[in-house]
């Protein structure tokens, strides 16, 4: 395609897709433009002036990918702001303008956009776990404020991501993982079909090459197969819709998405040929009433698989999605998905929240939530749980089993429908109803009989609650309750109620942790105050009542507790080798001097160990510290916080070696946990990864608790740190992790 010259710029050489070509042609016409187009093009000039002598990795221009993040706003059915807005969306964090300048030249619903766009750049979501849960909270802050601006920041990613070749490998995988868990779950819940589809296919590609590869090799070479059978049964059911009168927009069938086949493997455990499922025909109609005839068109024609009907009509989805789906044995007596929706459902299945701009009659985009719009029930929540979850960890982990579990429908006795997360209990369901059904809450009724309340609720269940004036929580529902909200309402109950029994029961928990003696000086000192103020409460009581009542956890005071303690002491007493002793079990390890080559460049004959506060592996740099301690030479990662508390003439240049005298490559212990579903098979799976990877496991440990995930405890020998990352990516990508970490002991 030859590119039409831009007036402003008659040496501009890169191609313009045609829809801005004709924007800019329209705007140096005699006629008129409107303010829309004129709009776009005075963005895109802007833009194009600022990036100029600028280049991606790729070598092309970079005012390439504002195109690109335009147009594909363009196609979501952006308004002019939002295509504006993309044309814009890296000048503030690129070049020396500012926003105040953007807000004078395009207007304020554009610089606002910007903005919001450029503050979400410059969040870290794999940062440490406070900083992490501050970056969410923000993020969801901006989305209520105005919800096109995660719609623009989705398309910057995507096409960043179609891009990604460019960049280093583990660039490449650090990009792709924060895609994975954040921005195709964010699309999912926005609705935006094909962004998320598109997202998790080239995440697949980057963190599971191998795998994307042989399923991309296995689904082409079953292409030929595939295509006539759904030929042969689309031409069946087109006759038979059409003689009932059935007006038909389409029919065809398509295969299904490369990570959805793979996800669908790992989750049933489940090889390439056992999965039959991996195409569907969709039937796209006129009205509601057409959807359900044709479903009775597809159920007389082919036998029905059952269980294997869900009916998206009737209970739609909370992103809005609508769709009746079946599954089928068809004519060669293999599983066929058949889906079913109308043309305005195939829209909203495509675009998401963006359907409400690209087909509304008026014209004009809603930006704000509206409280009672329920396509946005799961944004208000997480910004309710950010008011209620104080604990970093907490809120993270709320936050990502919203954005990924699937929900539960279950009814009201009076028929309304009420979405819980999915293991959602009755006491999430009252909950859920109102904060004082729950508080007196004596009892529940499921489908008419009478429930144990940590019983995990069904869909299509009936959920009565029987509530009582004196009843009242018990503290053992925080064990099975599901719901941020729940866990909250209670706390907050027992917060009220018994406030001095909670401080009673919160200082004890310190006595058996710190000793008895010194406790009411501690607890008085500025230390406990800037403790308290860290774990965001106003006073030192209050922190107690909050570690009585299980809204923090003791682990949680006496980490941030040392901390502050450390940061007041005078340097000389928080040195690194002013360590706590360990027992002969300590899981911290010293490593050998003699018999062997040195894991440490530049300690040969002398004692050391690996610090335990930072434990630093092979391919990170390193420094050691002279300790006064018994314990020699202390082994630290650079820029740990420690050393730089350390005078420079104690500091003793190291580093790895990564051979020992034989040349075998030499390995260093370390500590992981992971959360994982508790189901059959999966430690065998987990150790089934680290197998295939030559790594070694010294010790292992699993801790199972009724309707509770599993906690894995693994130490594991390895090489270096590419290694660790890499066997950490392969467990965290099983669709049964929850969550996985690398312990430190200090």
């Amino acid at each position: 395609m030859t590119a039409t010259p831009v007036v402003d710029h008659p040496n501009y050489s890169l191609d313009l897709p045609p829809w801005l070509q004709e924007c800019l042609i329209d705007k140096h016409s005699d006629s008129d433009p409107s303010e829309d187009r004129n709009l776009i093009c005075r963005a895109f000039n802007f833009a194009y002036d600022l990036h100029e002598g600028q280049y991606r990795k790729s070598g092309e221009p970079y005012i390439a990918h504002p195109v690109a993040v335009a147009s594909l706003l363009r196609d979501l059915g952006g308004d002019s702001a939002m295509i504006a807005a993309g044309f814009l969306h890296d000048v503030v964090e690129d070049t020396d303008v500012t926003l105040a300048e953007i807000e004078e030249r395009f207007g304020l619903p554009v610089a606002q956009l910007v903005e919001g766009v450029t503050k979400l750049s410059k969040f870290n979501f794999s940062s440490k776990t406070e900083r992490q849960a501050e970056n969410f909270r923000r993020m969801f802050l901006a989305m209520a404020k105005d919800i096109r601006v995660i719609v623009v920041k989705l398309a910057d990613r995507l096409h960043n991501m179609r891009t990604l070749e460019h960049l280093k490998p583990e660039k490449q995988e650090r990009i792709a993982l924060e895609t994975k868990e954040i921005f195709a779950p964010l699309a999912n819940r926005l609705g935006i079909g094909r962004v998320k589809w598109e997202l998790e296919d080239l995440c697949f590609k980057y963190l599971e090459s191998d795998a994307y590869r042989q399923i991309q090799e296995l689904v082409a070479e079953r292409r030929a197969d595939r295509e006539a059978r759904i030929d042969q049964v689309t031409e069946l059911l087109r006759s038979r819709l059409e003689k009932l009168g059935i007006n038909i927009f389409e029919l065809k069938g398509r295969p299904k998405h490369l990570y959805g086949i793979y996800h669908k493997m790992q989750r049933q455990q489940k090889e390439f040929n056992e999965i039959y499922d991996i195409a569907a025909v969709r039937i796209i109609v006129e009205t509601n009433e057409e959807c359900y005839r044709a479903l009775a068109v597809v159920h007389d024609a082919f036998k029905p698989i059952p269980g294997r009907f869900k009916d998206y009509i009737g209970l739609p989805k909370p992103n809005r999605y609508q769709s009746l789906h079946t599954t089928v044995v068809g004519s060669n007596g293999r599983p066929l998905e058949v889906q079913i929706r109308t043309l305005e459902m195939h829209h909203i299945a495509e675009y998401g929240i963006a359907a409400h701009w690209k087909y509304k009659e008026s014209g004009a985009s809603e930006v704000y939530i509206n409280s009672e719009d329920e396509k946005f029930t799961w944004l208000r929540q997480l910004l309710e749980w950010q008011q209620d979850l104080k604990d970093a960890q907490e809120y993270i982990d709320s936050l990502k089993d919203n954005l990924f579990e699937d929900d539960v429908y279950v009814f009201t006795p009076d028929g309304d429908v009420v979405v819980l997360a999915q293991g959602g209990t009755p006491v999430d369901f009252a909950y859920r109803i109102h904060t004082e059904v729950g508080n007196h809450m004596k009892g529940a009724r499921v489908n008419g009989n009478w429930s144990v309340l940590d019983r995990p609720l069904q869909n299509g269940d009936i959920v009565e609650i029987i509530t009582q004036k004196n009843s009242h929580p018990s503290i053992d529902w925080l064990n099975f309750v599901v719901t941020p909200t729940a866990r909250n309402r209670i706390r907050q109950w027992f917060k009220r109620s018994h406030r001095d029994e909670n401080i009673s029961r919160g200082r004890e928990l310190l006595e058996k942790e710190l000793g008895k003696s010194g406790l009411d000086a501690l607890l008085k000192s500025e230390q406990m105050q800037l403790t308290a103020q860290r774990c965001n409460y106003q006073s030192v009581e209050d922190l107690l009542a909050a570690l009585g009542y299980g809204e923090i956890t003791l682990n949680q005071v006496v980490n941030r507790l040392r901390d502050e303690v450390k940061k007041l002491q005078p340097v000389e007493e928080v040195e690194p080798e002013s360590e706590p002793e360990y027992s002969p079990s300590s899981p911290i390890r010293d490593l050998p001097t003699s018999g062997s080559k040195s894991p440490i460049a530049g300690v040969e004959g002398l004692l050391y160990h690996l610090a335990g506060c930072c434990k630093p592996l092979p391919g990170e740099p390193i420094i050691g510290v002279v300790t006064r301690s018994a314990r020699g030479i202390s082994i630290h990662r650079q820029g740990c916080e420690n050393v730089e508390k350390v005078s420079g003439e104690r500091l003793i240049p190291v580093n790895w070696n990564p051979i020992d005298e034989q040349g075998r490559p030499l390995t260093y212990p370390v500590d992981i946990q992971i959360e994982a579903l508790d189901r059959v098979g999966v430690f065998k799976d987990i150790l089934a990864r680290l197998s295939d990877q030559n790594i070694n496991v010294r010790n292992a440990g699993v801790k199972t608790s009724y309707g509770k995930p599993a906690l894995i405890s693994l130490s594991i020998d390895i090489r270096d740190r590419q290694q660790f990352e890499y066997i950490l990516n392969r467990i965290r990508n099983m669709s049964d992790i929850l969550n996985i970490r690398r312990l430190n002991h200090i």
